[in-house]
């Protein structure tokens, strides 16, 4: 179980602060609260943040903590350092994996995604590159802050691959169709003055006042009746009725991952080369 640091003082920016949490060999879902608000950090910023499997099942873990902490009610998530949020999975440990086993095993529960299961307000600061993984946490995420540095793209197509972690779901749902279907089909990358523009993020603000200006808003979700914002996010979650689309893409996406495409496009990332897909 991990172990999420409890603060007296103000919670500190995330590459200042000196972190506690769930710690893995390479990297670290760092967690940490201080009254009623919990930070966050995906924190491996010689990787630009990328997760690898220990990592995402840490996430899960302590996000789960977190919304069954009675005090918390408001979460800010982060990622460490100033280049990037997160650049997704890591593409040299954990798609091999996923590709040995020939389905999708960074969904085991096929019903849920990312944060699918946090009622706790979840707000998001970005800064720099939010790709892949990281993408899909922000979908999961409620309220959206980034940083005039920051850049968002679902490059797996590229790669033979798709973003199978609940986005093909939700980004239909949260942004209008045409602009989803870009995003999806021609892995396209976006500044945040656009993103912002679409409805993707709430605000672009200083990259440095990103996690100030989230901490401000998670703490006017806090000031609130707790009993009534967490409702309020439950029956938004719930009425969105997400499951059953999440089992689709969780079958779907086991398709793709045992497919020689796949396995192609991998090896063309790994040999920093264009890949030769055969449609197979």
């Amino acid at each position: 179980m991990a172990t999420i640091a409890r603060r007296r003082g103000p919670v500190t920016t995330p590459h200042t602060h000196p972190g506690s949490g769930t710690r893995t060999q390479d990297g670290t879902i760092d967690a940490s609260v201080d009254g009623h608000i919990g930070l966050v950090t995906i924190n491996r910023p010689d990787k630009l943040n990328a997760m690898t499997l220990e990592m995402i099942r840490n996430f899960f873990e302590v996000t789960k903590q977190l919304d069954e902490d009675p005090d918390v009610r408001a979460i800010v998530l982060t990622g460490a350092g100033e280049r990037a949020f997160s650049a997704g999975g890591d593409l040299t440990s954990l798609l091999p994996a996923a590709l040995e086993a020939g389905w999708d095993i960074l969904n085991p529960d096929p019903t849920a995604r990312f944060l699918s299961s946090v009622f706790t307000p979840v707000v998001a600061a970005v800064r720099g590159t939010c790709v892949g993984a990281g993408f899909e946490i922000l979908l999961g995420t409620d309220i959206r802050i980034a940083g005039t540095d920051s850049s968002f793209a679902l490059a797996e197509v590229k790669w033979g691959l798709i973003p199978g972690s609940g986005t093909n779901v939700r980004l239909p749902r949260q942004l209008p169709w045409a602009i989803a279907m870009e995003l999806l089909l021609t892995g396209s990358t976006i500044s945040a003055e656009r993103a912002e523009r679409v409805g993707l993020i709430n605000q672009v603000v200083d990259p440095a006042n990103v996690v100030e200006t989230a901490l401000e808003t998670a703490h006017r979700i806090a000031s609130n009746g707790p009993v009534a914002t967490r409702t309020a996010k439950e029956i938004a979650v719930r009425s969105l009725s997400l499951s059953d689309a999440f089992v689709l893409e969780h079958a779907l996406n086991s398709r793709i991952l045992g497919s020689q495409d796949a396995r192609e496009g991998v090896s063309a990332f790994q040999e920093r080369r264009l890949p030769k897909f055969s449609g197979r």
